[in-house]
């Protein structure tokens, strides 16, 4: 059975109807608890009644953490407060603190009081100083956030060690499900998890991370390791999504370590003990990259551009982009339509080398293209075939180089507009 999230009213029009993507997961996945973390959920009545909309993770102490924030010359006062925290604190933090439906962007002085008010208060619950708080906020930019709310409900909440789900829940804006991952790894001598969960659906090409997401293990990794592994893992899973080419004020990516999982110590992020975790790291991070997709506002179809034979890998990722973020091409994939030419466009347009005689373009295995021109014996019958289905496969080979990219986007509905337009309605 399928998770549906809005089963509340709420301030949103359009969030009011919304469905569960027809891209979602089955289920939410079974979280364990980590230990040396515990979660905990309230509604604030900010923006959104009837549904949760704050959540604080504390961590015990000894608790790494590394981050990576959207490079957007707009960043919401969270963001900004989280860069000097990670600064102060060399890497340590005890508290999360995540507030959805007011972004805290674009209210001047009045953003970072809000953000020292809130650290203020988590710090005294969990006996910290201020720079151990992190801060994340997503929704309406603009508004001024009614911080007394969130400060009235913090000390209420209740701490659970297997809250992932809630917390998942708790961090939703415009969501059709929450998303959530889990994965058990051996690390030299000790079993240790990773737990994930992400929110995200529209604003989203990340130009670091996504949105927001927070991952958490037991393993015992200083805080540069951490770093390390987040900047390696990042860049083939959320910053290779789109849905709308637009990046957030507010994209965020936590990845911490509570330091509870008994195996040799490890001090550089090149150590071969780190293999299999570095693997499901990988793993934990994609699918969350994936389900941010699958979840795009008025998604129907999600959408693998792979992209070969360009001059570099950048060059490679910057053709797939192209691709992948073009309303001409989207639309014409959401009309299930075998307009090939579309791509030819976006291809052209992005300014990557390309040697039109050798690009091949290729749907869900059928091959369009040749020598410049139409493949002989293409059948646009197949082609549209595929287009019919939820999981679309477009590959394009550039015939200059051996650079190669993949790019994760969805199709561009009438749904899209209809959220977007009603957003502060």
């Amino acid at each position: 059975m399928r998770v549906h999230v809005v089963t509340k009213p709420i301030k949103d029009k359009a969030l009011v109807d919304l469905k569960t993507s027809p891209l979602a997961p089955e289920s939410f996945p079974v979280m364990p608890p980590i230990a040396g973390v515990q979660l905990a959920t309230a509604e604030a009545g900010v923006h959104y009644t009837g549904r949760t909309d704050v959540l604080m993770a504390t961590f015990d102490a000894g608790t790494t953490i590394a981050g990576v924030f959207t490079k957007s010359t707009m960043p919401g006062a969270p963001v900004i407060w989280c860069k000097q925290a990670l600064a102060d604190s060399q890497g340590q933090v005890r508290a999360l603190v995540v507030k959805a439906g007011n972004a805290n962007v674009f209210t001047a002085e009045d953003g970072m009081k809000a953000c020292e008010a809130i650290a203020a208060v988590a710090s005294d619950i969990v006996g910290c100083d201020a720079s151990d708080i992190m801060l994340s906020a997503t929704g309406v930019i603009g508004e001024k956030l009614p911080v007394d709310k969130v400060t009235a409900i913090l000390p209420s909440m209740t701490p659970v060690a297997d809250g992932w789900a809630d917390a998942a829940q708790a961090i939703l804006t415009t969501d059709t499900f929450p998303k959530g991952v889990t994965r058990q790894v051996q690390l030299g001598d000790a079993t240790v998890t990773i737990n994930g969960i992400a929110k995200g659906s529209g604003m989203i090409e990340p130009n670091m991370a996504t949105m927001l997401a927070y991952v958490v293990t037991d393993a015992t990794l200083p805080a540069d390791v951490l770093d390390a592994l987040l900047r390696e893992t990042i860049e083939p899973s959320f910053n290779a999504i789109t849905v709308d080419s637009d990046t957030s004020t507010s994209d965020t990516v936590l990845l911490m370590a509570t330091g509870k999982a008994d195996h040799a110590a490890i001090t550089d992020a090149s150590d071969p003990a780190l293999t299999e975790f570095r693997q499901a790291l990988q793993k934990v991070m994609t699918d969350l990259a994936h389900q941010i997709v699958r979840d795009g506002e008025g998604a129907t179809k999600f959408i693998t551009v792979s992209v070969t034979g360009a001059t570099s890998d950048a060059a490679a990722k910057i053709v797939a982009k192209s691709i992948a973020n073009s309303p001409l091409v989207k639309t014409a994939i959401a009309g299930e339509d075998a307009n090939w030419g579309r791509v030819v466009m976006a291809i052209g347009k992005c300014g990557a080398e390309a040697d039109p005689m050798k690009t091949l373009i290729n749907f869900g295995g059928q091959p369009v293209t040749e020598a410049g021109r139409v493949r002989d014996g293409y059948d646009e019958a197949l082609l549209n075939e595929h287009l019919k289905g939820s999981e679309i496969d477009l590959s394009v080979d550039l015939g200059v180089g051996n650079g190669q990219a993949i790019v994760w986007t969805c199709d561009l509905t009438h749904g899209y507009i209809e959220i977007n337009a009603d957003y502060r309605s």
